[in-house]
């Protein structure tokens, strides 16, 4: 009998120990970026500065403390085709300013890398697989996703969604409407801004906060990402555009 114990003892140390590992947080946010080539290298740059400035922000840092826990979960994903998603910086458990500068300055220093189409269903299923794979629970799963233009590319985004609101995961939209034609593809004549309210959102609270000049690229993604970790919704105002 003692033998029996014993064995299954050593059968549930596997799973005890790898609930053990998991992480309890407020938030688990993935932060889709896109850097298709209809997106810019001065757009793919004020980008990946507004990310990096927000990310170390006191309005940020004071957001990630108020919560039950006091931590988050981040990772910084750029991504393009529907086989291009890549990690500039890993899933990094947030509680304090010091681990926020950290973490942007990963961000700062990765290599800016390219790729061709718009790929957005394929970026919310790569970003639904790093929530459900990585070791921390959150008590709200999110995917943050830039884009400046339509879907051209990869996965379905009816099927992206279904499969992130299966999971519980919400996704918000950032979407950066600009007249300017980028170097890979032209402006798409369409109100992205309501395109992505329509294909892009799935979740409870979901919401786009649209960027209409690249001076507010910055200004835009802190907003959404205080809000995200606060878990408040924009105002009417902001829902309309970030300029007036």
């Amino acid at each position: 009998m003692r033998s029996l114990i014993a064995c299954l003892s050593l059968l549930a140390a596997p799973s005890m120990a790898a609930a053990q590992d998991i992480v309890e947080v407020d938030v688990e946010l993935v932060l889709a970026v896109d850097i298709s080539y209809s997106v810019d290298l001065e757009e793919a740059r004020r980008q990946r500065e507004g990310y990096v400035a927000a990310l170390a922000h006191p309005d940020v840092i004071s957001a990630i403390q108020a919560g039950p826990h006091g931590r988050i979960a981040v990772t910084y994903v750029e991504w393009a085709d529907a086989g291009f998603q890549r990690p500039a910086a890993p899933w990094t458990l947030i509680s304090s300013e010091a681990d926020a500068m950290a973490f942007a300055a990963v961000v700062a220093a990765a290599p800016l890398e390219r790729g061709h189409y718009t790929a957005i269903g394929s970026a919310i299923a790569d970003g639904v697989e790093r929530i459900e794979t990585n070791n921390f629970q959150g008590i709200r799963r999110l995917i943050d996703i830039s884009g400046d233009g339509p879907q051209n590319h990869g996965m379905d985004l009816a099927e992206a969604r279904a499969i992130a609101s299966a999971a519980g995961i919400t996704v918000n939209g950032l979407p950066i409407i600009t007249e300017r034609p980028g170097h890979w593809t032209r402006p798409a004549e369409i109100n992205l801004d309501e395109y992505f309210d329509r294909n892009v959102l799935t979740g409870p609270g979901a919401f786009v906060l649209a960027v209409r000049e690249p001076e507010d690229i910055q200004m835009a993604i802190l907003r959404k990402m205080t809000l995200e970790i606060a878990g408040a919704a924009p105002s009417r105002s902001e829902l309309s555009g970030m300029a007036p």
